[in-house]
């Protein structure tokens, strides 16, 4: 009777998730997603949870939210999950202004960004 259902658009040992509108450019995000890129997930959270950067409790909230998607989604263990990639975008840029000397105007950018974060169940070597 219903809807058919959307095709995946990862593969059968992937799944992913994504945060949009974070408040910090994109920049300053992809050193962050650069440090979990690659790793085993317990090690990547454990890396962002002791991180000094204000933005990686918002990338830690979107692993987790990935790694319960692999997990209850698509039945995948947690124990094997890695971070496969972590890539980032731009969003939307408030503009502000400041008055400056002489009638001048000081542009201020106030940039917005998103992160998406893939993770894949890989094999473990005997």
């Amino acid at each position: 009777m219903g809807k058919e259902q959307n095709p995946r658009r990862v593969a059968d040992n992937e799944a992913f998730a994504k945060t949009k509108m974070l408040r910090t450019s994109p920049q300053k995000l992809n050193l962050v997603a650069a440090l979990i890129r690659g790793k085993k997930v317990d090690k990547a959270l454990a890396d962002l949870t002791f991180s000094n950067k204000r933005i990686s409790a918002d990338v830690k909230k979107c692993l987790q939210s990935a790694i319960a998607n692999a997990e209850n989604n698509h039945g995948l263990d947690v124990d094997s999950l890695v971070v496969a990639e972590a890539w980032v975008g731009k969003n939307l840029v408030m503009k502000r202004g400041r008055p400056r000397a002489r009638g001048r105007f000081g542009k201020i950018m106030k940039p917005f960004s998103e992160i998406t974060i893939k993770v894949r169940q890989i094999e473990e070597r005997a």
